[in-house]
């Protein structure tokens, strides 16, 4: 109900640019191109969690663009799930890239579940509401894709905000399931966790032990039989997006000499 009041009253009220408060728009031109200007890039976090997923991210959590996900998360300017989805909409490509999946079935965008009490005090579901316009824009440039929210909450967890790498970790450990029957769906096509925002890299590092107590990815080239903890010697089984992650994150480099090796090639 909040979320629709939210949409009516966008139409009459007047409005601002979510990333730099222009008058009489939404989303000013300049701030659009910064959303969307850079192509998106392989992030990680560090200290990387255990079990992280290979993310692809739009852009650095800084200026514009943090301004922009807090006005259409926090402050209900949901006519920002459109450009928001196509930036998220590129980081899937890439996280989706040709050779990582079955060819012949649509990608599957997963969204990191919020808790019910933050949907509630929102009024909506920002990443759910993201996905949705990401899916759209896949469709529209002719790739098949929808959204699968087969993740849920199975227990409380507590406000992230405030707590570092460790203590994020501690929080959402155990803290996802996927939803009875939601095994099934996920066999129908490429699977991409999908998240609006990436700063430790505990969210979907918990979504993909999820995700992986019930379904395991199709690798080309790779047998199905193989042994729990394979990931751990080269071969990175899960993909994810996002719109924004640390800026720290970006320097994939920083601490590694070596390759690595990755479905569908080396990095």
């Amino acid at each position: 109900m909040r979320g629709w009041w939210r949409e009516i009253a966008g139409l009459v009220l007047p409005v601002a640019c979510g990333g730099c408060g222009r008058p009489r728009t939404e989303l000013c031109a300049t701030c659009a191109h910064a959303l969307a200007g850079a192509p998106p890039r392989r992030v990680r976090p560090a200290p990387e969690p255990a079990g992280l997923p290979v993310v692809h991210a739009a852009a650095p959590y800084a200026d514009v663009v943090r301004e922009l996900l807090l006005a259409h998360k926090e402050r209900g300017a949901l006519a920002l799930a459109g450009p928001l989805g196509d930036t998220l909409a590129g980081a899937v490509a890439a996280a989706a890239r040709p050779g990582t999946g079955p060819a012949d079935g649509p990608l599957l965008l997963v969204p990191v579940p919020s808790s019910r009490s933050s949907v509630r005090a929102r009024g909506h579901d920002p990443t759910r509401r993201i996905a949705l316009a990401a899916a759209a824009r896949l469709r529209r440039s002719g790739r098949p894709a929808r959204v699968v929210p087969v993740l849920r909450q199975r227990r409380y967890v507590a406000d992230q905000a405030g707590l570092g790498a460790r203590g994020r970790l501690a929080n959402l450990s155990g803290a996802l399931e996927v939803v009875p029957g939601g095994a099934r769906l996920l066999t129908a096509g490429r699977v991409v966790l999908v998240d609006d925002l990436m700063t430790t890299g505990a969210s979907l590092a918990e979504a993909a032990r999820a995700l992986g107590a019930v379904h395991r990815p199709f690798i080309p080239g790779i047998p199905h039989g193989l042994p729990a903890g394979s990931a751990q010697h080269g071969i990175e089984q899960r993909a994810a997006a996002v719109i924004a992650s640390s800026p720290a994150s970006f320097e994939i480099n920083r601490n590694s000499s070596g390759t690595w090796i990755v479905a569908g090639g080396k990095r």
